[in-house]
């Protein structure tokens, strides 16, 4: 299940971007679903060794992935911490619904974020309330950011 926790969260990782600098492995980019998410939101191309094609800026190292995606591997990859998933945009919250149907998932939230039209479960934190579309999640969300 999806975990959201909205506004200040003490214990949440909000530079995601440091803490993946510091804490990355490479052997991440040998799982498939990484070089998905990178594809998917950077649309650049895993090339291996930690480079990365991004049709944007060139040949570039792991670390220079965007906010989001590196957020989205944490998530994934450093499952006991929390991180703040404002981090990324809405082009992320696809793939944190797809995480989510794997395993339990906890994110820090500022800000609503836009899961989509489809159904999803989530579980708000702050008022222990379950969410499976954004029209109940919208009215919760907008009282807590």
């Amino acid at each position: 299940m999806l975990r959201i926790y909205y506004d200040n969260l003490e214990e949440a990782v909000y530079n995601c971007s440091a803490y993946f600098k510091w804490n990355y492995r490479p052997e991440w980019l040998a799982c498939e679903d990484v070089r998905q998410r990178i594809l998917d939101v950077d649309h650049s191309i895993v090339l291996g060794n930690g480079a990365i094609d991004s049709p944007v800026l060139g040949v570039i190292a792991l670390t220079a992935l965007s906010g989001g995606v590196k957020t989205l591997i944490l998530i994934d990859k450093v499952p006991k911490r929390i991180f703040n998933a404002s981090n990324c945009g809405d082009n992320c919250a696809a793939w944190l619904i797809r995480l989510e149907k794997k395993k339990d998932i906890t994110i820090n939230l500022r800000h609503i974020m836009d899961f989509g039209d489809e159904p999803f479960e989530a579980e708000i934190l702050n008022t222990n309330q379950i969410v499976t579309s954004m029209r109940e999640l919208v009215p919760i969300a907008g009282r807590l950011v």
